[in-house]
């Protein structure tokens, strides 16, 4: 397979691996379950990548990792939004 290709289809599963979460949490409007920790340790990640792909003139890094930031930080604002406060 070509490594491109394989980049290609590896940086769409991965951007887009998180909108069924965010969909669910739309839908229900709950986000008990989810972790603070887990999507803010995943945004800062992701955005490292973003970074990477500009020092590598990558677009396909940066336009894949930066989709799945923006899908993260909705769903950081929907944590904040719909938890529970206890």
């Amino acid at each position: 397979m070509n490594e491109n290709i394989l980049g290609i289809i590896a940086g769409i599963l991965t951007s887009i691996s998180m909108i069924p979460q965010l969909v669910k949490v739309l839908k229900e409007k709950n986000a008990e379950d989810l972790s603070w920790t887990m999507i803010l340790v995943l945004i800062s990640g992701l955005s490292l990548w973003v970074w990477y792909g500009f020092i590598k003139n990558e677009l396909p890094i940066i336009l894949s990792n930066a989709f799945a930031v923006v899908v993260n930080i909705i769903l950081l604002i929907c944590c904040m939004i719909y938890k529970k406060k206890k």
